[in-house]
Order: C-alpha cells, then structure tokens, then sequence
C-alpha cells in the first residue's frame, strides 16, 4: 500500500482580528485570502500551488464566524474550494460563541470544542456541519478541532454524528488543549472511540519534543525526512498542514518567503515520491483492526540546529518589524511605554 500524503489547510477567519476591530471583509481578506501589500497568499495561491504538482488539498473550514457574520461569508470561503476539485472537511473554533448573537450552546463558551460537555459538544459540531453542507460543501466526513483542543468526548460525539475521521491528535499540544487519550510516540492512524483517528504526522527533534509536520514548524530537510519515514515504515497517511494565513509574516504585512519555499518543497517531495500518493479523506483507506504503531523519527541534533538557524535568519526582517510595531503601540499608549518603547526602538 503507498503513503497517501494528506496536505491540509485550517482555513478560518480569525476570532481575535474580530475582536480588536477588524470588520468582516478585512478579516476575510487578510486570513482567507493572504492579502498583503505584495499580493494574496492564502487559499487561492495555495490551491495554485498544489495543482502546479497535481496535488489535492483538504481545506479544512471553520463555519463558526457564520454565527457573527452571517452565512455569506463561508460561502465565500467554500464556493473557490469545491469549484477547483479540493476537499472540504470540517473545521471549529468555538472562540466565535462568545461573540455570537445566538449562542447555541447556551450560556457556555470556551476556547476548544473539548472545553464543553459531551452533549454540547455534538450540538455544536452538528450545527457545524449543517453550516458547512448549506454553505455548499458536500457533508464532511472528517474533522479537526480548532487549536487541535478535542478529547475523547469529541470523538464520541463525531461518531455518534456519522463521521469517519478525525485528525486533532497533534502531539506537540497534548497537554496543552490536546486531550485526546493517545500515544503521541504513535503517528499511525487508528480507531479509537468510534472514529478513526488520523493524526497530525512529525518527527521528535529533540528528547520527548515532538515537531509536528506543519511548515511553519519544519525545515525542508525535516519535512522530506518526515516523509520519507512514513513511506518506509508502511504508514497509511503522512498528514502535513498549514493555515490558510500562513504563507504570511506575522503581522501579515509581506510574504512569508521561507513558508512558501516549504510550502514547494513539500509538494516537489510528494510528487516525486514512487511510494506515495496524495488525496483526501473521502476514500482514505481503514486501517487494520489492530495496526502496529507508527513510531516518529528520532532526533537528530545537528538537524534540528539546521532548522533552527534557518528560521532565526528566515523570520529576522519579519519578526523586527513585528516588534517594532508592538513598541510603537506601547509607546503610544503609556508614559512608561514610551520610555521602553524608546529603548527598544533604539537597540533594535
């Protein structure tokens, strides 16, 4: 059986843009579509990018704004996906309930969909679901929590809802907001709870310090070795992701060159691998009744030194400019911001 690569998106608006003031389309703009001032790099380029390699994404959309903005705006976000042949699953951020003009869940709220209660929690993934299918996605089939903050409540309510797949479990947030009761030295896909659980694949780089395949996370050289592990060891999936956003700096002022740079990387690798082939979750092979497990790769010091010294020299323009628009905000707003915010202007 080939490693079916599983390159995915959180594709979401961003709950706190809407709380410092950002209206909805700035939002949109700037978290669906990756607008800056040197173009858009978010769902369109990315999907661009894919079919450059003849790769499939999983856009994995969150609904929830629908219960602030109205239903027009994940129909936006849907509509280009399902149009070029991509999939769409079924994302949640539940930040959304405590700006929301009807709460379904009542008076509760929480940062992860694993912060509620089993009942509230089937509520809210159903109506979930019910806003993705009606924004004109097909019904999902596969799940993933915003934060990836589910436990195995979550897993419960996605099988008592009809769902096949979840993909939450990310080792590097076990702990904090993964609760999902699971080996993280297992990346192999198994049943637990009624679904399948597909997590978030990677490799240790350093003792006990899982790195999650993400490209922001990883080196080129991390990814490609990542990848090429899942395929000699028999794995069903290799599950990379990213965010919608996320080709952006920070403060998502300019491109994000070393992330788009990633971003190819992967793909080039996946389209080149004889042992692996891409897709989604519609026709994910199961896996056996009892898989043996999946162990990451081991670290590998000097590697993980590479990535490291690559993303310090990768992110330095961003992450200046980034700090010095914190110290001019400080420095507007406090006497003893101005002094500190001089202070850091002046050293950096």
């Amino acid at each position: 059986m080939m490693t079916r690569a599983i390159i995915s998106f959180d594709t979401e608006l961003s709950a706190g843009l809407y709380q410092r003031g950002q209206d909805a389309r700035a939002n949109f703009e700037s978290s669906i579509l990756g607008r800056c001032r040197d173009g858009d790099f978010g769902i369109h380029f990315q999907m661009d990018m894919l079919e450059r390699y003849g790769l499939k994404g999983v856009f994995f959309v969150d609904p929830m704004p629908a219960l602030v903005h109205g239903p027009s705006i994940v129909r936006d976000i849907v509509a280009p996906i399902v149009a070029r042949g991509h999939e769409v699953q079924l994302h949640i951020h539940t930040e959304w309930l405590a700006f929301a003009r009807f709460n379904p869940a009542g008076r509760l709220t929480g940062r992860n969909i694993g912060d509620f209660p089993l009942g509230a929690q089937k509520k809210l993934i159903g109506l979930a679901a019910d806003m993705l299918v009606r924004a004109g996605a097909p019904d999902p089939v596969a799940f993933r929590a915003g934060n990836f903050g589910a436990n195995d409540d979550t897993l419960r309510a996605l099988a008592a809802l009809g769902f096949d797949y979840d993909s939450s479990f990310n080792g590097a947030h076990v702990g904090h907001g993964c609760d999902i009761a699971l080996d993280r030295r297992n990346i192999g896909m198994r049943l637990h709870h009624g679904v399948c659980e597909v997590p978030v694949s990677g490799l240790m780089d350093r003792v006990d310090s899982f790195r999650p395949a993400q490209l922001c996370a990883m080196s080129e050289e991390e990814m490609r070795d990542a990848l090429d592990h899942a395929a000699a060891s028999g794995a069903i999936q290799f599950s990379a992701f990213s965010h919608s956003f996320e080709l952006l700096s920070r403060d998502r002022a300019v491109p994000n060159r070393l992330a788009i740079a990633r971003m190819e990387a992967l793909c080039q690798a996946v389209a080149a691998d004889p042992r692996v082939t891409n897709g989604g979750f519609a026709d994910l092979p199961s896996p056996p009744a009892r898989p043996g497990p999946i162990r990451p790769p081991e670290p590998r010091p000097f590697r993980t030194m590479r990535r490291t010294a690559e993303q310090a020299a990768g992110h330095l323009a961003h992450e200046m400019r980034y700090v010095r628009s914190l110290a001019y905000v400080a420095a507007n707003t406090s006497r003893w911001g101005k002094i500190a915010g001089g202070v850091l202007l002046v050293l950096v």
